[in-house]
């Protein structure tokens, strides 16, 4: 005889308060047993409140406008050459600011007395202790460059969770920020909403002085930042767990050049002028930073951006390639003598032979554990160490960006003078060997996914048709 009603139903209930509680000793348990100083998979993944940031921000941003530079902008009567880096070399870089002693001295004390409010009582900053992830800017026609680099790390098997940084409502893109970033582990940010608890703040803040304000802001403690169009071909996570980072709390790759740094500069910092082939001057499209242990830095790196494009970019970089955030990072670290390494292997450019020579597109930069293990045994390959160069560790397709609705433009980087498609990298032969046969297919492979993903749904392409099928015959063309 079947049971009656009501006593089917306490049945029922009692067996879900049941699974209710072991889902609740479940949890706790995994909570308590989680490794020290590390955070459970919860916390990684629970966003911190814009109204946390806010507080932080609200702390820092009166620093930074009550101790601005108070002067005129540097002047320049020339650009610096971008000469590559020689490690022979040791004349200094020429002067080429023009500033007053009184503007000189006036920047010297707006440093000076920044430095010293940070480091006699630093902003609290918001973010989970224990925890690990990377940090991009994207937006408008990024986003799609972004999805492809993204799914090229995924590649590697990591699983570190991904906050990308918008500047506003703008650059928002509903289908990739709600459906595809989240079901990659990433989510989008949104600047604004952080910098406009200070009203007016953001008046101070563009394009390229994103980076260090979206380190800022992040839930990470030991952050990897990415540019867009850079992936890693190795799980990111080695690094974390391995020297140099370990031990120096900072890493940074190189760029062609050699460093261009007015000495003016020095005299504002109150820093000791550095031998002109100490290193090469900084790419900062990958950057490992701990939080935790590089803070001051960090706030200073701020600071140098906020002042940036009028200030410091012109004294760090005197109008040589690339100005910009750069070499912010490094700078900042020297002033507070806190450790840093810069790989030292000098990295290579990708590309192609055209009518015209050498076209490249693609910077290679390489492990940055094989390289300190390198140096650590004095073994400096810029300096002819003959030992075997370390292995590539990131992709930076720096330019042009590899979004499938515009790489097809005429003479891009996969169209030949002719109009026929060819491989966008075909040199040099020994970078290409060291990748080994399949990288560039693999990366197609996800180029093609996103065209034919986000075409008719990523507002960056809006009104554009025929994406998914130019790179659908690319692809036929170029890998069947």
């Amino acid at each position: 005889m079947a049971p009656s009603r009501p006593h089917s139903l306490r049945r029922i209930t009692l067996l879900a308060l049941g699974l209710v509680a072991i889902f609740i000793w479940l949890f706790s348990h995994y909570q308590s047993h989680a490794p020290e100083g590390e955070a459970t998979a919860a916390e990684e993944h629970s966003p911190i409140s814009s109204t946390a940031h806010g507080q932080f921000w609200r702390q820092l941003q009166p620093l930074l406008t009550r101790w601005a530079p108070n002067c005129e902008p540097p002047g320049r009567h020339a650009k610096a050459e971008s000469e590559g880096f020689d490690p022979k070399n040791t004349q200094q870089p020429p002067n080429l600011t023009d500033m007053s002693d009184e503007d000189v001295l006036k920047m010297k004390h707006a440093h000076r007395n920044f430095v010293h409010a940070i480091t006699k009582d630093p902003p609290t900053l918001a973010y989970r202790p224990g925890t690990r992830g990377i940090v991009s800017t994207a937006g408008g026609a990024y986003l799609p460059v972004l999805v492809i680099s993204l799914r090229m790390l995924r590649q590697t098997g990591s699983n570190l969770p991904m906050e990308v940084f918008l500047a506003d409502w703008d650059e928002y893109d509903g289908y990739i920020c709600q459906v595809v970033l989240p079901a990659l582990n990433a989510q989008c940010v949104l600047l604004s909403a952080i910098l406009d608890t200070v009203p007016g703040s953001t008046s101070h803040i563009e394009k390229y002085q994103y980076k260090p304000f979206a380190m800022l802001f992040s839930s990470f403690e030991e952050i990897l930042f990415l540019d867009a169009d850079a992936f890693p071909l190795h799980k990111p996570e080695h690094v974390f767990t391995s020297d140099p980072f370990r031990s120096k709390g900072l890493l940074t790759w190189p760029d062609f050049w050699r460093t261009t740094t007015s000495p003016l500069y020095y005299v504002i910092a109150g820093q000791d002028r550095p031998a002109p082939n100490l290193r090469q001057s900084t790419e900062s499209g990958e950057v490992f930073l701990s939080k935790r242990s590089h803070l001051r830095t960090l706030l200073l790196v701020a600071y140098y951006n906020y002042w940036g494009p009028g200030y410091y970019y012109p004294l760090l970089s005197q109008g040589a390639a690339g100005e910009g955030d750069k070499e912010t990072f490094l700078a900042a670290a020297t002033v507070f003598d806190e450790p840093f390494y810069q790989v030292s292997e000098p990295l290579r450019a990708l590309g192609r032979h055209t009518n015209d020579g050498f076209s490249g597109s693609t910077m290679v930069q390489y492990s940055p554990m094989e390289d300190y293990a390198l140096t650590s045994n004095g073994e400096w390959r810029i300096k002819g160490a003959d030992v075997d160069p370390p292995s590539p560790f990131f992709v930076h397709i720096n330019f042009p960006k590899f979004n499938p609705a515009t790489v097809f433009s005429e003479n891009g980087p996969v169209v030949k003078e002719d109009g026929s498609y060819t491989l966008a990298w075909t040199a040099p032969e020994d970078v290409l060997q060291s990748f080994g046969p399949h990288l560039q297919r693999q990366l197609w492979h996800e180029i093609r996914w996103t065209a034919c993903a986000l075409e008719g749904k990523s507002i960056s392409w809006k009104g554009q048709t025929g994406i998914c099928d130019k790179v659908e015959d690319y692809w036929n063309t170029v890998f069947s």
